[in-house]
């Protein structure tokens, strides 16, 4: 229970929240007098002791949805908290010194988030680049639903036979109440392949922790792999809750970062072992990667028009596209580029939530180069 507690008072840290020490004990402490298997007594434990002010308690609610039932409970239209920013007026000359000193500043409001949302990850400084993975982490990266076979009971639709008749039999023989059924929604699987190359290196850890999110948002439909010299599966890392523990472990479980990279090579790979598993069939491929291929161009080609045959949707989200005058004249990309449907950059936080709503089905990149 220790260990389960204290990786989420982590997680609402990592979200901004005021998890200390200290609080973290409170929690702990109210927790040993009460039922830590009732998730209502649970959750106000939490609630109570990790929460500082009115703004954390949305956040709080967010992680608790996200890290004890893998659920992601969407934000608030509120807005950001605002950042006081000062700027020097010129002062009265007849004024006096108290009056002076009163006068000579001027309070501007501006959003720290809006701040960092189009600001390009590779030139953040390390507080920035903390600020931007803790937002990362807290990120609704849902999949788009798609129609089931299966159907569920539902108010109206296609009548239901079978539970007509049972329903009839239990009045004795009497018509007197139809039943219907629907098809059943679920979350369709999404397959992220992140290149971690030496030229992608400034972009793979935010790139990774966006992974991290849609798993977490995802659950068991989301499979996460990196590329580079050699395709490496990290779906099992990126599962913990978290957010730092599992970059630990994908950090660990990669053995080429920083490398070159054959994007033919290991998208051949990924289809030949996991395409016929069904995991490219009916999915959204997320393809994060600058291009720069290696090997063989025309064998990239081949690959991404065998993934454009099986999957759902082809992304391709390339951090150099938000650069002015970009043009895809790497050998890599230009072969991969007539396969893509949604292409993107996925450079920056802002960029990065584009990409969470192409996922979702809710946005739409666009192959226009500027």
């Amino acid at each position: 229970m220790t260990e389960t507690m204290v990786g989420f008072a982590r997680t609402v840290r990592a979200a901004g929240g005021s998890a200390d020490p200290e609080r973290v004990q409170a929690m702990l402490a109210a927790l040993d007098h009460l039922d830590v298997l009732d998730p209502s007594d649970v959750y106000w434990a939490g609630r109570l002791t990790l929460c500082a002010d009115p703004d954390d308690l949305e956040r709080y609610d967010r992680c608790f949805a996200a890290y004890f039932s893998g659920a992601t409970a969407r934000p608030g239209r509120r807005p950001p908290p605002p950042v006081v920013v000062r700027r020097m007026t010129v002062p009265d000359p007849g004024a006096e010194a108290g009056e002076q000193g009163a006068g000579e500043l001027k309070a501007a409001t501006a959003s720290a988030v809006e701040v960092l949302r189009d600001r390009d990850v590779a030139r953040l400084t390390a507080a920035e680049r903390a600020e931007v993975a803790r937002l990362i982490a807290v990120l609704d990266a849902s999949a788009e639903q798609r129609r089931s076979r299966r159907f569920a009971p539902a108010p109206g639709g296609r009548l239901d036979p079978a539970r007509t008749v049972r329903e009839t039999l239990r009045r004795g023989g009497e018509i007197s109440l139809l039943r219907h059924r629907a098809h059943r929604t679920r979350a369709r699987r999404v397959v992220l392949i992140v290149d971690v190359s030496g030229s992608m290196s400034p972009y793979a850890d935010a790139l990774l922790r966006f992974a991290h999110a849609a798993a977490r948002s995802g659950g068991r439909q989301v499979e996460v792999f990196s590329a580079g010299t050699r395709l490496t599966r990290l779906t099992r890392e990126l599962r913990h809750r978290d957010p730092d523990a599992a970059m630990a472990a994908a950090s660990a479980a990669i053995p080429d970062w920083s490398g070159g990279t054959r994007l033919g090579e290991e998208l051949k790979e990924f289809l030949d072992r996991f395409g016929q598993r069904g995991l490219a069939r009916g999915s959204i491929v997320v393809i994060a990667s600058d291009g720069w291929e290696r090997g063989d161009a025309a064998l990239l080609g081949e690959q991404m028009a065998r993934l454009h045959r099986l999957a759902h949707r082809v992304v391709w989200a390339n951090p150099h596209k938000a650069r002015p005058g970009y043009e895809p004249l790497t050998a890599g990309m230009a072969a991969a580029l007539p396969y893509v449907d949604d292409f993107t950059s996925g450079h920056s936080l802002g960029a990065l939530e584009e990409l969470a709503r192409i996922v979702a089905g809710a946005g739409s990149g666009s192959r226009e180069l500027r």
